[in-house]
C-alpha cells in the first residue's frame, strides 16, 4: 500500500515573507513537517510540492522528494487540494504505482507532531474512514456580526476605547451580533453543552480514489482524530511565527544532535568560550578567561574529523591567539556572520544544514537561520535560546563547548588518553 504525504510549501507569501522557510527552533517550518510526515510509520512516502528553488533544497536536505509546481497552481488563489492533486499525478507518474490514501500535511502548523500524522492515516487505513481530519476540543462560544445588510436601518456592532482597550459592542435587540454554536439568551455550564471541536488545518488523510472523485479533502465518512489543543498554532502572520518560536522550547521534544548529523562546528567566541566578560589593564590591554574543558572538547571535536571555525564580529588579538592555541581557523572582525558563514560553507563544500553553530547573542541570529543545528549556550540572550534548536545546560566560558563537543561525540570524550600527551587546552 502506498501512503502518501503531500506538503504544500508555495514560495509566495504575503504575511510572512518566505515563510516556509521560517524557522522555528532552529528548523525551517518546511523541515519540520517533512521530519514529522517522514516519521509517521505508516507513511511510506513524502512529497514536497513547491514552486521555490530553495524550499525545494530544504525539503530534499530533510529527506523529502519534491514535486515542483507549476504557476498555475502555485498563486494566491490556489486551493491546497490541486496542490495534492497535482503531486498525487507526478507522484504516480515517477512510480508507475497509484497511491491509494495521500495525505494533506500542512508546514505553517510548527506544532505538528508524528502522531497527527500517524492518526490521520490510520483513521483511512485501519478505521474505515474515507476522510480524515485532525481537531482539536473547543469549548468557546462564538459571535458573529450580522451582515449589516441583513438589519437595513438598524444600529451596527460598534467599538470603543475603554479603559485603554477595544471593547466590542454588540446591540442585542438589533441582534446585530448573533450567536452562531448557542443560543445568546442562555449560557449552558460548559459540562452541559455538547462537545465542539476546533479543525487544526495540520494534517488530513484521504482515500486516493474518492479524494479524485470528490475534488476536496472531506467526502463520506470523515473521521476526527483529537490533538492536544496546546499545540493548535497556524503560522499566518508575523505575531503567530513570535508565538510559535516563543512556544517552542515548551513544546518541542527536546533533541541534542549527534555526531552523524554534522559536518562542522562553527563557535562565536565572546560569551560562549567566555563569559562575556573583558578585563583591562592600567595600559588598555584586554584579556577574557577561557575554560579548559573547553579547550580538551575542541581538541577531541578536531581529531573526530569535524570542520571546526571560529567566527567572531570582535577584531581582537585574544580571539586570534584562542585559535591558535586550539590549532583550528578564525574569522574575526567580521560584520556580517552570516554571510561569512556562507563563504565558508561554500568554500569547505559543506552544507549549512549539517553546521552547528553555538551563539550567545542577537548577532547570532542570522547564522542561525543559516545552520541546520543552532545552538544557544545557558546564559545566552533569550530570543538567542528561543531559537535555538539545542540549548546547553552550562553557561558559555564555563565547559559549553565541552558539553556540545560530548553530545557528538559521546563515551569517546571521556576516555583517557592512551598517551602521556594530552590534547591542546
Amino acid at each position: 500500500m502506498t501512503v502518501l504525504a503531500v506538503i504544500p510549501a508555495r514560495g509566495g507569501s504575503k504575511g510572512v515573507p518566505a515563510k516556509n522557510l521560517a524557522s522555528v527552533r532552529g528548523v525551517p517550518l518546511v523541515a519540520r513537517a517533512v521530519r514529522e510526515s517522514l516519521a509517521a510509520p505508516l507513511v511510506t512516502d513524502v512529497v514536497v510540492s513547491t514552486d521555490d528553488p530553495e524550499i525545494a533544497a530544504v525539503a530534499r536536505g530533510a529527506g523529502a522528494e519534491v514535486v515542483l509546481r507549476p504557476a498555475a497552481i502555485a498563486g494566491d488563489t490556489a486551493t491546497s487540494e490541486a496542490a495534492v492533486l497535482h503531486a498525487m499525478d507526478a507522484f504516480e507518474a515517477m512510480r508507475g504505482a497509484p497511491v491509494d490514501v495521500v495525505l494533506l500535511v500542512q508546514c505553517t502548523s510548527p506544532f505538528l507532531t508524528r502522531e497527527d500524522v500517524e492518526g490521520v492515516a490510520a483513521a483511512v487505513i485501519e478505521g474505515g474512514a474515507d476522510s480524515a481530519v485532525t481537531v482539536a476540543p473547543f469549548h468557546g462560544f462564538v459571535w458573529r456580526e450580522r451582515n449589516p445588510q441583513e438589519n437595513a436601518g438598524e444600529p451596527s456592532i460598534g467599538a470603543q476605547r475603554v479603559g485603554g482597550s477595544t471593547t466590542l459592542l454588540v446591540d442585542t435587540a438589533a441582534t446585530s451580533g448573533y450567536g452562531v454554536n448557542h443560543d445568546a439568551s442562555f449560557r449552558p455550564r460548559r459540562q452541559d453543552r455538547p462537545q465542539d471541536f476546533l479543525e487544526t488545518g495540520a494534517a488530513y488523510a484521504m482515500a486516493a480514489t474518492g479524494f479524485r472523485e470528490a475534488g476536496h479533502r472531506f467526502f463520506g465518512r470523515t473521521a476526527l482524530v483529537q490533538t492536544d489543543p496546546a499545540r493548535v498554532l497556524e503560522v499566518d502572520d508575523p505575531h503567530d511565527l513570535a508565538r510559535a518560536r516563543a512556544l517552542a522550547p515548551l513544546l518541542d521534544a527536546p533533541a541534542l544532535p549527534a555526531r552523524e548529523d554534522v559536518d562542522a562546528v562553527v563557535l562565536d567566541f565572546d560569551g560562549t568560550q567566555t563569559d562575556d566578560r573583558v578585563y583591562i589593564d592600567a595600559e588598555g590591554r584586554e584579556t577574557v578567561a577561557v575554560h579548559r574543558g573547553d579547550g580538551l572538547g575542541i581538541a577531541h571535536l578536531r581529531t573526530s574529523g569535524l570542520a571546526l571555525l571560529i567566527l567572531s564580529t570582535e577584531q581582537n588579538p585574544v580571539v586570534a591567539a584562542r585559535a591558535r592555541k586550539l590549532k583550528i581557523p578564525v574569522l574575526h572582525g567580521i560584520d556580517r556572520k552570516d554571510l561569512a558563514l556562507k563563504q565558508w560553507c561554500e568554500e569547505q563544500g559543506i552544507a549549512p544544514e549539517r553546521v552547528l553553530y553555538v551563539g550567545n547573542d542577537v548577532n547570532d541570529l542570522p547564522c542561525f537561520d543559516l545552520a541546520g543545528w543552532p545552538v544557544a549556550v545557558a546564559s545566552a540572550h533569550g530570543s538567542v535560546r528561543a531559537a535555538a534548536r539545542a540549548v546547553t545546560t552550562t553557561p558559555g566560558g564555563e565547559g559549553a563547548i565541552r558539553e556540545i563537543a560530548s553530545w557528538l561525540l559521546g563515551p569517546t570524550l571521556n576516555t583517557p588518553a592512551t598517551s602521556h600527551n594530552s590534547p591542546e587546552q
